[in-house]
């Protein structure tokens, strides 16, 4: 069996902005844990995380990559996670796999887009967090500032455990042995903080505090400690080099002697049931109970198959345990269990609760979903996570005639790894739009298709995804009625439609009294709404935020059938839609631009053509201003190669979408008509 317990784990997920020396910091890790002889390096390619070919070409991380070592009687599972936006949603995926998460700041360029997300959503979900400022010894940095800097965004809990000393030679210890000079602050300050900031979280201890000064023990703090990294009472930092080794052996003593195991985290937040019976479910993570781990990430490995990674949060899984996929009444024997570690899948007998672990060649494993011992674990899933919504499109087909089908099967690979890509049809322009978070992560993808699976591609700009709804109430009716000479067609549906507030989608409701429409033919009237509502009414795009209410209608005993109340039923609804004010939705996003401070007048200009609405600029570091806005997308199309042209090639942005608005009318007269010219064609 395993040679470690559940108490002795420690799961941490490295985050932070890209370039912040995510990678590097794991390679020193690994060295200094004697796990490596010699560190990689990102610009050698020889990383154990960044392994794939096009991450050694890119020279830096585009997917999440797990390591594990054994330090001073724990066992560590450390996730590097990519650090650009265009690959926020593989760092998300990864976060209910870990206790702590540990925001990694590059001390030369300071608190940038990507580590602000991540402290964020990491408190969202309850996770114990810590900061990590790396590249200390680079040259001309102000630390000092820098740390002021965390303490001004994120919270005075934001306490420093160690400090920089000998000119970032080294680091001093504020915790446990705390003596010394650091190169700014003061250590017994630094210290005395800490303690206060602890002991808070437990009464009796306080009192005792009071009475003794600062004669606190280590083991008298850790379950305070740990109680006030759950609470959010304490986020430590530590400073470390990467290039040097300076704290990384001490980076090494925090996460064993301090950070959270599997027992003493916020456990994952479960939910078990459907519907109105949905209820809270905490696992427990005994290794005596019923298995139930959540697979937060797939690999499709060209040599091994489909490869599931899960964290196990109750019970224990070995290599013959038989498993249930989500709410699948077949289970499946789990023939080989592996560690991961970079790209190697060390084989393991069993893994106990808090451990991360894969199994391969199981086709119907997907991610995000629950594997269990036990139908008594039947309908249980995590809550679910907040995702970036993919808004940058690229309309694909095969070069090659006759790769259709495997264009289809290389996008479904794609899809089941990356919970940022979507894939749609467009039925009215006959397009296959793959979407993305940015251009680059879909040149990413694109260089994998024909990278790993040899598919070469064609791709041109999609349209914009419109959307339509109605702005007042209305009433619709139609007869649908047809003889052919056997047995006719016969339905008649009168409909009601109102407005729904924004994003809240579609309703059916049936208010048919007397049996007009026959209790069977309801579900037909609403197949045909839905019909419409995915064809639209007046421009081709999907209608949202409509409740339609059918409210009458005939039927006749012998030719009334599904077809005919499918039909009436859409053309009711439509026939409400043209009475209802129908407008165009178009989407609109927050955009955030990281540009140098003589470019604002220039950017914000710019934004305003493209009708943005200026939220705020802000100071950012190292001569740098943040700009705010809100944007239609539709205005954003080449706005990559314009911002460079502004700022230089030194200007950067990110987008996420924030809501849909009604687009200007003169936008909407002309998508009505190239709709109505196409329907003619």
């Amino acid at each position: 069996m395993v040679s470690y317990t559940t108490e002795s784990i420690r799961n941490i997920a490295l985050v932070g902005h890209g370039a912040a020396g995510k990678t590097t910091l794991v390679e020193s890790i690994l060295y200094h844990a004697g796990k490596l002889t010699t560190p990689g390096a990102v610009e050698k390619g020889n990383t154990v995380c960044d392994f794939d070919p096009q991450e050694k070409a890119h020279q830096h991380s585009l997917d999440a990559a797990l390591v594990n070592l054994d330090y001073d009687g724990a066992h560590i599972n450390l996730i590097d996670t990519p650090g650009f936006p265009d690959f926020f949603g593989q760092t998300i995926a990864v976060l209910p796999a870990v206790e702590t998460v540990a925001v990694v700041i590059n001390a030369q360029t300071g608190i940038e887009a990507v580590t602000q997300r991540t402290l964020e959503r990491a408190a969202e979900r309850q996770q114990c967090r810590m900061i990590i400022v790396s590249k200390i010894d680079t040259e001309n940095i102000d630390l000092s500032g820098l740390l002021d800097q965390i303490q001004d965004s994120f919270g005075k809990e934001c306490l420093p455990i160690n400090l920089p000393a000998n000119n970032a030679a080294s680091v001093v210890d504020c915790f446990f042995n705390p003596g010394g000079d650091s190169d700014f602050s003061n250590v017994a300050a630094a210290h005395s903080a800490l303690i206060d900031q602890v002991v808070e979280m437990d009464e009796d201890l306080m009192a005792l505090y009071l009475e003794q000064g600062e004669d606190l023990q280590p083991e008298q703090l850790h379950a305070p400690f740990e109680k006030a990294l759950r609470e959010g009472h304490l986020i430590p930092i530590c400073f470390v080099s990467a290039r040097t080794g300076a704290g990384v052996k001490e980076l090494l003593d925090v996460f064993v002697k301090l950070l959270p195991n599997p027992t003493e985290g916020n456990p994952e937040p479960f939910l078990k049931g459907a519907g109105e019976t949905t209820q809270d479910l905490r696992t427990v993570p005994d290794p005596q109970q019923h298995a139930v781990a959540h697979v937060f990430k797939v690999l499709i490995d060209p040599f091994i198959g489909k490869l599931g990674i899960f964290r196990i949060h109750q019970g224990t899984i070995t290599k013959d345990s038989q498993l249930f996929i989500g709410d699948g009444r077949k289970p499946f024997k789990v023939g080989h269990l592996f560690h991961i570690h970079g790209k190697e899948h060390p084989e393991v007998a069993a893994g106990v609760p808090g451990d991360i672990c894969a199994v391969a060649k199981v086709d119907d494993i997907h991610r995000d979903v629950i594997l269990h011992d036990s139908h008594d674990e039947d309908q249980i899933r995590l809550r679910p996570l907040r995702f970036p919504t993919p808004l940058f499109g690229l309309s694909i087909r095969a070069a090659t005639r006759g790769d259709e089908q495997k264009l289809s099967d290389t996008v479904h690979k794609l899809l089941e790894e990356d919970p940022c890509l979507a894939l749609e049809h467009n039925t009215h322009t006959k397009e296959t739009v793959l979407r993305g978070l940015s251009d680059l992560h879909l040149r990413i993808t694109l260089e994998k298709m024909q990278q790993r699976y040899n598919l070469q591609v064609e791709t041109k700009p999609p349209k914009i995804a419109y959307k339509e709804t109605i702005s007042q109430n209305a009433e619709g009716h139609h007869r649908h009625k047809k003889q052919t000479g056997g047995a006719g067609q016969f339905g008649e549906v009168f409909m009601r439609i109102e407005p729904l507030p924004r994003d809240a989608g579609f309703e059916f409701v049936s208010a048919v009294v007397g049996g007009t429409i026959p209790t069977s033919f309801l579900p037909a009237v609403e197949k045909g709404v839905r019909e419409a509502l995915q064809e639209g009414a007046i421009a081709g795009y999907p209608l949202q935020d409509v409740r339609a209410i059918a409210y009458d209608g005939k039927h006749h005993p012998v030719d009334s059938k599904e077809i005919a109340f499918v039909t009436a039923g859409r053309e009711a609804f439509l026939d409400a839609v043209s009475k209802a004010k129908p407008i165009v939705l178009e989407p609109i996003v927050n955009l955030e631009v990281r540009t140098p401070a003589d470019s604002v007048g220039a950017i914000t200009g710019d934004l305003s053509s493209r009708r943005g609405r200026i939220a705020g600029t802000d100071a950012g570091p190292r001569g740098m201003s943040i700009i705010n806005a809100q944007v239609p997308l539709a205005e954003l199309e080449g706005y990559e190669s314009q911002l460079k042209s502004m700022t230089g090639g030194h200007g950067s942005y990110n987008i996420e979408l924030s809501h849909y608005d009604p687009v200007p009318a003169d936008i909407q007269q002309k998508l009505q008509a190239a709709y109505k010219k196409q329907q003619e064609s």
